[in-house]
This record gives structure tokens, sequence and C-alpha cells, in this order.
């Protein structure tokens, strides 16, 4: 499948993907990422892997339309913890240490 990725056009292939990342490490997953096999790799790892360049030269959604026209799983970067995330589970923690309540 021909892709263009940081304006420079590639011709890839989901097998030649798979044997790109055969034996790299993924590193842990902040953001956005594709699962590769059995391992969950960030998107802008497998980009530059895949393609040689610098992870500053393209974008996590460039690398990751190719990756889900390959057939590959993309996950979208997990949402971020707001006041119903973290926030939210104080008082619930605070009650099972036997902490009082302010009310």
């Amino acid at each position: 499948m021909r892709c263009v990725i940081a304006r420079f056009p590639f011709d890839l292939t989901k097998s030649g993907v798979l044997e790109s990342m055969k034996g790299i490490a993924p590193e842990p997953v902040t953001g956005a990422s594709v699962t590769i096999g059995r391992r969950t790799y960030p998107v802008k790892q497998v980009g530059q892997i895949i393609t040689g360049q610098d992870r500053r030269d393209f974008s996590a959604g460039e690398v990751l339309r190719a990756m889900a026209r390959l057939g590959f799983t993309c996950h979208t970067a997990p949402p971020a913890a707001g006041a119903t995330g973290l926030l939210g589970l104080l008082p619930q923690e605070s009650a099972l240490l036997g902490a009082r309540r302010n009310t």
C-alpha cells in the first residue's frame, strides 16, 4: 500500500511492518499506540522504525491512518484523568482509610 508520511511516499505492506518490528522491544505507551503481533507499540516508535525518519518529522495521525489501512489494531490516547478521574476517588479512598469527612 502506498502512503505518504511527512511528505514522503512509502510502499508499506503488513508483512513488511511485521518484519521491521520483529525483535524491537516496545517503549512505554503514553499516547496513541498500535498493536503489532502480540505487542503494543507507541505509534511514534513504529513510525520511526518503518520510515527511518525522526519522530518529530511526522504526526501520530499519519502513522495511525497507515497502520489502520494495513489492518493493524490502533488505539487512541487514553483520556486524561480529570475531576471525575483520580480526584473523584479521593473521598472513597479516605473513607477506606478511616479519615473523617468534612461536610
